[in-house]
């Protein structure tokens, strides 16, 4: 996961990202279907799951396993 440090400024890491990735969340997505509505702004498949990843551990999103599509926790 790209966070900011020394080498990488805050627009060059993942986290600004992340609410771009949830707003696009707004109906449950592929992977796919969130790279190609992403694409101007992830750059690659990599950039893409680290964000995931990052979100996941953060308990906004879950992978819903029956048919594969990325879902937004709700808020509580």
């Amino acid at each position: 996961m790209l966070l900011p440090n020394k080498l990488f400024s805050y627009n060059e890491s993942v986290l600004p990202k992340l609410p771009l990735i949830l707003q696009e969340l707004d109906q449950p997505k592929t992977p796919h279907e969130l790279l190609a509505g992403l694409g101007n702004i992830i750059k690659s498949p990599l950039e893409l799951m680290d964000a995931l990843d990052c979100l996941y551990a953060l308990k906004e999103i879950e992978l819903n396993e029956a048919d594969g599509r990325i879902v937004r926790c709700l808020q509580k």
